[in-house]
C-alpha cells in the first residue's frame, strides 16, 4: 500500500534510525504525520515529507553547515513565508486551494490575497499609468523589436528612473508600485495605456476576436502568481532584503526567470514542439531524443510526483475551448507519447506553451505570461522581507587555496585537511 510519497511503519523508522516505539512518539508529538490505509484496520503510512523534514533537523544540530548547504538545493525550508503553501500535491495561495480560484476570482482578486491577505481587488489593478507610459511611448518602435524579457527589462529600468515614490518601503507605498509594474509589464506586451483588466489587455493584443482565450490568460497568470521559494523568488527577496526598490525586485526576479532551468523552460518546450512539427511525427521524435539521451523538456516537477498541478488543469481548461485545434492535437500527441514512453507528466512550462500554440499566440508569449503572473509573487516576497529587516546574507565554505603568509589560519573540523 505504500505510494511514492509514503512509507510503511518499519520503511519510515529504518530512514530514521529509531525503533518503532520511537516512531510512534514522533507521530503522538506532531512530529510526523500518519494516516489509515484504505482497507486495512490497523495499519498506518507515513508521510516522507515529514520524515526528510526530521532528518534534515537532526543533520542540522549535528552539522549546521553542511545542512545548510543542502538546503539550498531542493532541501529543508530556510526562510518563513505566509504566501505558499506546497503540501501532499496541490498549491495554497495563504490557505486558499489555488487550482480552483480562476473559477472564482480574478487575476486582480489573488493578486490582492497575495499582497493583502484578502481578496478585495475593488481598489487593486486601476492605477492610471499613463504618466509613466508618456516617456516610454516614444521608444516603442524600438522596443517591440526586443524579445519579451529584454522588452520588460528595458521598461521597468526606463520608468524605475522617473518613478521616486518606489522608494517608500512601506506596505501600502509598495502595493502601489506593484501595481504600477504590473501595468507597465502589460503595456510592454500590448504597446498601450492599461485601461481595464490586465487579462483583457492582453487578449485583446494577442487574440483580439478571440474572447474564448481571456479566462485562460487568467488561469494561467493566477496558475504563475507564485509558488513558493523558487530560484526567481529566492533571488527577488535577496534583492528586497538590501532595501532595494520593487523595480530592483522583479528585476532581479526577471533575470533568473529567464534562465532555462526556471521560466526560460518554455523556450525550449516550444523548440522541441517545432522540432516534432506534426501530431504524426510525435513518437519519432520522442524515441529519437531518448536514444540520444537528452531531456524532453517540459515534463516532471521534484515537488510534484504525481504531476504538476498547474499543468494539469490549464491543460484541462485548454481542451475545453481548443480541441479541435491543430496545435492542440499536437500538443496532445506529445504528452501521450511521452507518458507512454517513461511516464511523465507535463509541467506547468508544457501548459503554459500548449496554450500559445492551441490558441495560436505569439511567440513569447507563454513566458510573457509567466512572468507577469510571478511578479505578483515577487512583490508579495518582498512585502514579507521588508517587513522582516533582515539582510540575507550567507556564508560560503572556502576551498580555495590557503594563503601563502603568515597569517594564521585555523580549519574547520570539516575543512579539508
Amino acid at each position: 500500500m505504500t505510494q511514492s510519497h509514503y512509507l510503511t511503519a518499519k520503511e519510515a523508522a529504518a530512514e530514521l534510525g529509531v525503533t518503532l516505539p520511537t516512531l510512534y512518539a514522533y507521530v503522538s508529538r506532531g512530529l510526523i504525520r500518519s494516516e489509515q490505509v484504505e482497507g486495512m484496520t490497523r495499519a498506518k503510512r507515513y508521510r516522507q515529507e515529514d520524515v526528510a523534514a526530521l532528518l534534515a533537523r537532526k543533520e542540522l544540530r549535528q552539522n549546521p553547515a553542511k545542512a545548510a548547504e543542502a538546503a539550498l538545493h531542493w532541501g529543508m525550508p530556510i526562510l518563513e513565508s505566509a504566501i505558499t503553501l506546497i503540501d501532499n500535491g496541490r498549491f495554497y495561495y495563504r490557505g486558499q486551494d489555488v487550482i480552483p480560484l480562476p473559477n472564482e476570482h480574478t487575476f486582480a482578486d489573488v493578486t490582492s490575497l497575495i499582497w493583502r491577505g484578502d481578496v478585495s481587488s475593488q481598489d487593486l489593478l486601476d492605477t492610471d499609468i499613463n504618466a509613466q507610459w508618456v516617456k516610454i511611448k516614444p521608444l516603442w518602435p524600438h522596443l517591440a523589436r526586443l524579445a519579451i524579457m529584454e522588452r520588460f527589462q528595458t521598461v521597468l529600468s526606463l520608468a524605475m528612473a522617473h518613478d521616486l515614490a518606489a522608494y517608500d518601503l512601506r506596505p501600502p507605498a509598495v502595493i502601489q508600485t506593484g501595481q504600477r509594474i504590473l501595468c507597465l509589464l502589460a503595456t510592454a506586451v500590448t504597446g498601450q495605456p492599461i485601461t481595464g483588466s490586465i487579462p483583457q489587455a492582453l487578449q485583446q493584443a494577442w487574440l483580439p476576436k478571440d474572447t474564448a482565450v481571456r479566462s485562460l490568460v487568467e488561469a494561467a497568470l493566477i496558475y504563475c502568481a507564485d509558488h513558493e521559494l523558487n530560484v526567481s523568488a529566492f533571488a527577488a527577496r535577496v534583492v528586497a532584503s538590501a532595501r532595494a526598490t520593487p523595480y530592483a525586485v522583479v528585476l532581479a526576479g526577471l533575470a533568473a526567470l529567464q534562465g532555462s532551468l526556471h521560466g526560460g523552460a518554455t523556450e525550449r518546450v516550444d523548440a522541441f514542439f517545432r522540432e516534432v512539427g506534426t501530431p504524426e511525427n510525435a513518437r519519432t521524435a520522442v524515441i529519437s531524443r531518448l536514444r540520444r539521451g537528452d531531456a524532453i523538456p517540459g515534463f516532471i516537477h521534484p515537488l510534484y510526483p504525481q504531476g504538476d498541478p498547474r499543468g494539469q488543469a490549464l491543460l484541462a481548461q485548454a481542451a475545453n475551448v481548443y480541441a479541435h485545434t491543430p496545435g492542440w492535437r499536437l500538443v496532445q500527441q506529445v504528452i501521450a507519447e511521452v507518458e507512454t514512453a517513461v511516464g511523465a507528466k507535463p509541467n506547468v512550462d508544457l501548459a503554459l506553451v500548449a496554450l500559445a500554440w492551441a490558441a495560436g499566440l505569439p511567440p513569447g508569449a507563454p513566458l510573457a505570461l509567466f512572468a507577469i503572473g510571478r511578479t505578483v509573487g515577487w512583490v508579495g516576497h518582498a512585502l514579507e522581507q521588508y517587513g522582516r529587516g533582515q539582510l540575507i546574507r550567507p556564508r560560503a565554505r572556502y576551498t580555495g587555496p590557503l594563503p601563502a603568509s603568515n597569517i594564521s589560519f585555523q580549519p574547520s573540523a570539516d575543512s579539508v585537511q
